[in-house]
């Protein structure tokens, strides 16, 4: 016999928040009904909702308390519209619901836009953005994005996409070999420079806007390694590029940055460098986190690109002689026999 309960399942859940939301957008903006259109979603609990009023479009926050915090999102907000940089602008907010109503940027995403014929033009408007984030960095202002947050974050790599999703157990001798690989990626990251980092500046994040970019979904920005946004930017989650093209658009942005006095490495190949060691930080962690969203959020969508990032992963670690044995690693696990079907390797 099954039992019934008391307490509402999720998709109540959500259809309650909803109505709650929409009370409170046509509470704060004094009209009524409204019409609240689903806007985008993301790989966090927030949601998002598009509001006609009055022949303005505007965007309701939805951000579940017990799952999301919304008062970084304002936060930084505040931070990067001092430093110049295009953002949804806050016209609303109630933390303790964590509603907040925006302005709204759009709906041409740079992901939608970019092609090859558009990429140049996006991309260096992207990059000018960034520079005038980077530019306002002041310490003691964002977290840390220090050795215990870029650890946590690679870990995710080994739990979840390699144990969660490939079923692959390493043994001492391969945590060995991982171990020493995230050390020495490590001691890569934290030699860099720090400045303000958004931490998914990326083309979904990017809206096709005046002033352009539009810049979106920055709540975890932190202080830390001045390359990782620009391996965000070109190394994508959901397109890629040939190398020529990488590499001419990120000697754009080194020699932009030099000339207005950020502190990268004054060397092109040093930076270069750098920027894929960072890079490689960060694919790893967005593996983990692609599987760790589908086993445990149960987002689908994700798990479809990561063969891109594994690729990220090879190339990178086969560039460079002292990652070689991340690639040997993944080569052991590749020639294993599968313990769960789909595997990407």
């Amino acid at each position: 016999m099954i039992k019934s309960h008391n307490f509402p399942n999720k998709a109540m859940r959500r259809v309650d928040r909803r109505s709650q939301l929409q009370h409170w957008v046509e509470m704060r903006l004094n009209a009524s009904p409204l019409v609240l259109e689903p806007a985008s979603a993301d790989a966090s609990f927030r949601r998002y909702f598009r509001v006609r009023a009055g022949g303005l479009s505007l965007i309701a926050m939805d951000a579940p308390p017990a799952q999301e915090d919304c008062r970084p999102f304002v936060r930084v907000a505040r931070l990067l519209a001092a430093a110049g940089v295009h953002v949804p602008r806050v016209i609303a907010e109630d933390p303790g619901q964590g509603f907040l109503l925006l302005s709204d940027l759009g709906t041409t995403s740079y992901l939608q836009a970019l092609n090859d014929a558009s990429a140049d033009e996006l991309f260096r408007d992207a990059i000018d953005a960034l520079l005038r984030w980077q530019l306002a960095s002041r310490p003691d202002v964002l977290p840390p994005y220090d050795e215990a947050l870029l650890t946590r974050e690679m870990k995710l790599f080994p739990e979840w996409y390699l144990q969660r999703h490939l079923g692959c157990t390493l043994d001492p001798a391969q945590r060995r070999t991982l171990a020493a690989v995230f050390a020495l990626i490590l001691a890569n990251n934290l030699a860099q420079p720090a400045v303000y980092v958004h931490r998914d500046y990326m083309p979904r994040n990017l809206m096709v806007c005046e002033p352009n970019p539009g810049v979106l979904d920055f709540q975890d920005a932190v202080y830390g390694p001045i390359t990782y946004d620009v391996a965000s930017l070109f190394r994508d989650a959901f397109v890629s590029w040939d190398e020529e093209r990488v590499l001419d658009w990120t000697a754009r942005y080194w020699e932009k940055a030099r000339r207005a006095g950020l502190p990268v490495n004054s060397d092109f190949g040093g930076f270069y460098r750098d920027v894929e060691w960072m890079g490689l930080q960060r694919h790893l962690k967005v593996l983990g986190i692609f599987a760790r969203l589908y086993y445990r959020d149960g987002k689908r969508g994700y798990l479809e690109d990561t063969a891109r990032f594994v690729g990220y992963v090879r190339a990178v670690a086969g560039r460079y002689h002292a990652l070689n044995p991340l690639l040997t690693l993944l080569d052991e696990i590749e020639s294993k026999p599968r313990v769960r079907a789909g595997c990407t390797f």
